[in-house]
């Protein structure tokens, strides 16, 4: 009589080892998946830092580079937002969202040289800057709104320009948001776009 080959070993093994394979075989897919979702969120909240934003030359040498010389960057009360607080939404599906369109758009563009001279940014820099302005206002500026809130803005202190333009009522019944008046705040605008006043 010959000797039972693997597979048939293996459905007719003894069934105790069958039994204590289901908790093992399930303990073990627990611990993988929960290293892949630690694993995923941690390099989610890695592609949001200073370091990672800024290890490409474009936009280290370009967009970094200007964003240093904004009122952003240096501030009297020392707070100052990072690339991602103004790109990345914060909620979790927009924000996974926005990262998927930065893999099948803007990594291909990094990987093809799309923007990597000073002559290429500056060519591509008014399509850059209206998709970003059109996505503020789609979201009601969402990314601004996170650390300020015009409700909250002493108007007082503000001058008489910018006091008229932050009515909450005003700038909701003209449609009206933040990145509106406020372009060229963080970056330098296209050379086609004229300046607006800043408060």
């Amino acid at each position: 009589m010959s000797r039972p080959g693997f597979w048939e070993r293996l459905w007719s093994g003894p069934r105790r080892w069958w039994w204590l394979g289901l908790p093992l075989g399930g303990l073990l897919s627990l611990i993988i998946g929960f290293g892949g979702a630690l694993g995923f969120v941690g390099f989610v909240e890695y592609s949001n830092s200073q370091s990672f934003c800024i290890s490409c030359h474009e936009m280290r040498d370009f967009v970094y580079a200007e964003f240093q010389e904004s009122p952003h960057f240096k501030t009297r009360s020392g707070v100052g937002p990072v690339c991602a607080d103004c790109h990345v939404p914060g909620p979790w599906v927009p924000k996974m969202l926005r990262k998927v369109k930065a893999t099948f758009k803007e990594v291909p563009a990094h990987l093809l040289g799309k923007i990597d001279t000073p002559e290429k940014f500056e060519a591509h820099r008014l399509a850059m800057a209206e998709s970003v302005w059109k996505e503020m206002r789609r979201n009601d500026s969402r990314e601004c709104r996170a650390c300020h809130q015009v409700e909250r803005m002493d108007l007082e202190a503000q001058n008489r320009w910018a006091q008229r333009k932050h009515v909450p009522e005003l700038m909701a019944r003209e449609g009206q948001t933040c990145i509106d008046c406020h372009q060229g705040v963080a970056h330098r605008l296209p050379q086609a776009q004229a300046a607006t006043p800043e408060s």
